[in-house]
């Protein structure tokens, strides 16, 4: 409970009125701890809890443990090792686009602490998928798996949104260990639209086509496609996006992104309640069960699922795996939760195996 009581404290306080510095100061430090293998080796020391019992196999993929870290908190891959020394079972990057952008206008990030929320409008921030894809190159390689979740450029017309999608996709195939096809962040105007059935059967088609163009000249197999969803949709348009993943052989489906909603925030400041951006952390955790549950119900627990909202505990956890979940992702309760909170859950998910134990013959490609 360091973090909680003294940590989290000073580093709240320290950069009060600007909950982006805070979390750009840490990311800075992340990196310089990535780039030292002995700070790592500490790190991983510290934190790190690893068990067979926690192993999954997805994809093709090995996951040494069922817990991600979700998109957004390291968009251009500069702490990977240092994710993995905290005990991440794997990490996805980005969203990236084709073009490097910055972003929406500050201030942009908003701490909504009395329930563990965060309210973002980041607007894709990042330095462009050229970029990450030559930072991958460089060693060392990631230690644990990589996922990358594309987005598109905000400079794209929404018609071009498959070239956009498709050049990010490109010059990072050799990198992703799956790539997420992220739709449904509400900071880029338009974005949203792409979930529509007209406008996603295109972009998913397209994407698949390039993936098997992309695998067949390095005599492999297609990356993994998953598909990340808001949890804004009504349960029957989740079920339409469901046929159109269905359609086009979609690898897996990530529930949920960020909310429009601000119901579930009593006693917060209205005015900040009403900052435009997506809600993140607990008051997400009803709607992404619900959803999460719905996507299980509607496959037949066919189709892999990352769970991702409102998880800042064990019991949040074993409740999303519950759930239907496949795989977890965390964002906001890491920081709410600290760092500690990563072996926590993984301990308790060491020791409550029977809770979420997956049948891989049902999931695993490529094996």
């Amino acid at each position: 409970m360091l973090y909680q009581r003294l940590l989290r404290p000073i580093l709240f306080s320290l950069w009060h009125g600007d909950a982006e510095q805070a979390h750009e100061r840490t990311l800075g430090l992340l990196a310089i701890l990535s780039r030292r293998r002995a700070l790592a080796d500490a790190l991983r020391h510290a934190y790190a809890y690893s068990h067979p019992a926690l192993e999954r196999r997805l994809f093709g993929i090995r996951f040494p443990n069922p817990l991600g870290l979700a998109a957004g908190m390291d968009k251009d891959g500069v702490a990977i090792a240092a994710w993995a020394a905290l005990g991440f079972g794997f990490v996805e990057l980005g969203t990236v686009t084709w073009y490097a952008q910055p972003g929406n206008p500050r201030p942009r990030l908003f701490r909504l602490s009395q329930h563990q929320a965060l309210i973002n409008r980041m607007g894709f921030n990042n330095a462009g998928a050229a970029a990450l894809a030559a930072r991958l190159a460089e060693p060392p390689f990631p230690p644990i798996p990589v996922g990358i979740s594309l987005g598109k450029s905000r400079l794209t017309a929404l018609e071009k949104a498959l070239d956009d999608y498709r050049a990010s996709f490109r010059s990072l195939f050799d990198y992703g260990s799956y790539f997420a096809i992220n739709v449904s962040s509400p900071n880029t105007p338009g974005l949203r639209e792409l979930q529509d059935r007209e406008h996603l059967d295109a972009l998913l088609g397209g994407l698949q086509a390039e993936n098997r163009t992309q695998s067949r000249a390095r005599g492999g197999k297609p990356r993994p496609l998953l598909l990340k969803i808001a949890p804004d949709l009504s349960d029957d348009a989740i079920t339409e996006v469901l046929q159109v993943c269905a359609e086009h052989a979609i690898d897996g489906l990530i529930a949920v992104n960020t909310s429009l909603s601000r119901t579930g925030l009593p006693g917060v400041d209205p005015a900040l309640a009403a900052q435009s951006g997506g809600l993140s952390g607990k008051p997400l955790t009803t709607r992404a069960l619900e959803v999460v549950r719905l996507v299980a119900r509607e496959t037949q627990g066919r189709l892999p699922i990352i769970g991702v909202g409102g998880i800042s505990t064990p019991d949040d956890a074993l409740r999303m795996l519950d759930a239907g979940a496949t795989l977890l992702q965390i964002y906001t309760g890491l920081v709410y939760e600290g760092p500690g909170m990563v072996g926590r859950i993984n301990r308790r998910l060491a020791a409550h195996n029977a809770a979420f134990r997956i049948q891989d013959s049902e999931f695993s490609k490529g094996n």
